[in-house]
């Protein structure tokens, strides 16, 4: 009986090689949730005024992401867009947008006037809530650019339409543009922290980065479509949420929302107290 080993066939190392190379470039994470609302709404503006206005939602898109590999251990590097989904909606308080919006978005007053209301036909559709209730019935979070489509926006324009807060936007929102900030420095990305060298070594403090900046900090090719365009920001948002999957980084909401949140030109449920405001 020899003691020499025994040789692997060429077809058996090569697969062993495959195995070795894909083992190193597993980036696979636990991830908690099954899938990602991605959102970026316009509303309603007038120049030089900011996140205090009353502002209306005028368009609201969504790109709904699932993943591709998740294992039975709930790991997953694999993200994708699967439907998508935009409604523009009809503003009440001031129905007439103003020139400045429009050339903003791209909206017309046209696209608006004949739009319909919230809609959550599209997350029943899809499974992701129970389409009497409205309760979730699958682990799904809401992501955006920043955390004000929900904390400002959505917050103001349930106030404006006399509606509560719908069970299936409660909740934490996954902040992309924390997420990549926080990312990018933690991976040394130059140009992503405002750092003094004759100061001490500190914290760095970290920069909030724009979709075209999240884009450049991962490496991605420049914005595609029309910035400031709903669809076209939501589109480029989950490209963003792609890369970072395939980064290994764990996608989770943790930035809170107030839904009972108040601003000075809020009255009575539907009532904007148009005097308090500095810009009519």
């Amino acid at each position: 009986m020899s003691d020499r080993p025994t040789l692997k066939s060429s077809s058996q190392v090569q697969k062993d090689l495959i195995a070795t190379v894909a083992q190193k470039q597993d980036h696979r994470v636990k991830q908690p949730y099954d899938a990602f609302l991605v959102l970026d709404v316009e509303a309603t503006c007038e120049e030089g005024t900011g996140f205090e206005w009353p502002n209306e939602i005028i368009e609201w898109p969504v790109c709904l992401m699932r993943w591709k590999d998740k294992s039975d251990q709930g790991k997953a590097c694999q993200l994708e867009i699967v439907d998508e989904f935009r409604s523009f909606v009809k503003p009440t308080w001031r129905p007439q947008l103003s020139q400045f919006c429009k050339d903003l978005t791209g909206i017309t007053q046209a696209q608006v006037d004949s739009a319909p209301t919230f809609q959550k036909r599209f997350l029943a559709n899809h499974g992701l809530i129970d389409p009497k209730s409205g309760r979730p019935v699958q682990r799904f979070c809401w992501c955006s650019d920043g955390p004000f489509d929900i904390r400002d926006f959505v917050v103001k324009q349930c106030f404006i339409s006399k509606a509560p807060m719908p069970s299936w936007l409660k909740g934490d929102v996954l902040d992309v543009r924390r997420v990549v900030s926080v990312w990018a420095v933690a991976s040394g990305n130059p140009g992503t922290t405002n750092k003094n060298k004759n100061k001490p070594l500190i914290r760095p403090h970290i920069r909030s980065l724009n979709i075209p900046q999240q884009l450049q900090a991962l490496g991605l090719p420049a914005f595609q479509g029309r910035m400031h365009s709903g669809i076209d920001d939501t589109r480029n948002i989950a490209r963003v949420m792609t890369e970072l999957a395939c980064r290994g980084v764990r996608l989770e909401p943790k930035t809170s929302i107030n839904v009972n949140r108040r601003w000075n030109w809020m009255g009575k449920p539907g009532e904007i107290l148009e005097h308090t405001l500095m810009f009519q």
